[in-house]
């Protein structure tokens, strides 16, 4: 008969232990994109602690690995406004750096970008608010946002907003690149 409960006890545990391993499925609306997407895994933490966030985890030790966790909305409805991506984000041993970041395109091209590199979330942090702010312009196509990690970690993010604000907040932009030399340095 104790055979019977231990056998029991070791199946429900590995029950636990499967459902675990397997995250809840992203809204079809996200999608895992970068350099190295086959090197993360993406879901909805449904734990206690895990607020139902969207998450994006490297499944590597590979320190240069680098993925994205996207949406992608059309931009008509924003044209010639700011717009602001917010969440409250939340990481976990994150080697290179985590961020939220959102970028806007035209027809072939790049029209605005921001995506958080000179503010990286580092390390296991608790729940922060962030946010980045970018304009749309008349001739904007598609506006991507989301959150991106790199190196080896876990970050989540919860609750999202995507929202139009005023002239007054702010517009983030890319820290400006050193120029480049003029001569070779020998």
């Amino acid at each position: 008969m104790k055979a019977h409960y231990v056998l029991a006890a070791a199946a429900a545990a590995t029950t636990v232990v499967a459902l675990a391993a397997a995250p809840t499925p992203l809204p079809p609306s996200w999608q895992v994109t970068g350099a190295n997407a086959d090197k993360f895994q993406a879901g909805v933490d449904t734990s206690v602690s895990g607020h139902n966030a969207k998450f994006l985890r490297s499944t590597t030790s590979d320190p240069k690995a680098w993925a994205s966790l996207v949406q992608v909305v059309q931009a008509q409805r924003y044209l010639g406004q700011r717009v602001r991506f917010r969440a409250r984000v939340r990481t976990q041993d994150v080697s290179h750096g985590a961020g939220l970041w959102m970028r806007v395109d035209g027809d072939q091209k790049r029209l605005a970008f921001y995506n958080s590199s000179d503010k990286p979330i580092k390390g296991t942090t608790d729940w922060q608010e962030r946010s980045v702010v970018l304009d749309v312009p008349a001739d904007a196509r598609v506006i991507l946002f989301g959150v991106n990690a790199g190196g080896t970690g876990q970050v989540w993010m919860e609750p999202i907003a995507f929202e139009t604000v005023g002239r007054d907040v702010p517009a983030d932009s890319m820290p400006p690149q050193r120029p480049l030399p003029t001569a070779p340095t020998l």
